[in-house]
């Protein structure tokens, strides 16, 4: 098998459409373009959005919410998922990556959602009421790191 053997699946390609030749072919004289307007012009396009003059789609729909710009999103944990850890081990940002916990890179915050029953130092960059009470009452202690 070389590059000159190579041809397309039987039935993925088309001949070109040829327009333009005679009006025989289908695609003569207006060339499949219409009659006047943006369309059949040289240079012509209409642009995407664009509904020949009524109000777009876009400008139509409401605008909705706020969010700004230096909003920062944080990759949130549960409590109860912390269990996978021995206790007395320290977690942070690199071994919740390690146990498959957080993903992305960026800002980790732990929510108080299950239940602890082994003391761990846990480092995050926030948390919420409900998870330094559950933290710091299986006996372990919640750090805020930056």
């Amino acid at each position: 098998m070389d590059l000159g053997n190579l041809h397309p699946s039987p039935g993925s390609t088309r001949p070109i459409k040829r327009v333009g030749r005679g009006t025989g072919s289908g695609h003569g004289k207006t060339a499949g373009r219409g009659h006047k307007g943006k369309g059949a012009r040289s240079g012509g396009n209409v642009k995407p959005g664009y509904e020949g003059g009524q109000m777009p789609l876009q400008r139509r729909l409401p605008k909705h919410g706020f969010r700004p710009i230096s909003r920062t999103s944080y990759s949130v944990v549960n409590v109860g998922r912390l269990a996978a850890f021995d206790a007395g081990s320290t977690v942070d940002g690199g071994a919740l990556r390690a146990q498959g916990l957080v993903r992305r890179r960026g800002p980790i915050k732990i929510l108080g959602e299950g239940t602890l029953d082994r003391a761990l130092t846990v480092q995050a960059q926030a948390f919420s009421e409900k998870a330094r009470a559950a933290i710091e009452g299986a006996g372990g202690t919640a750090t805020v790191v930056e």
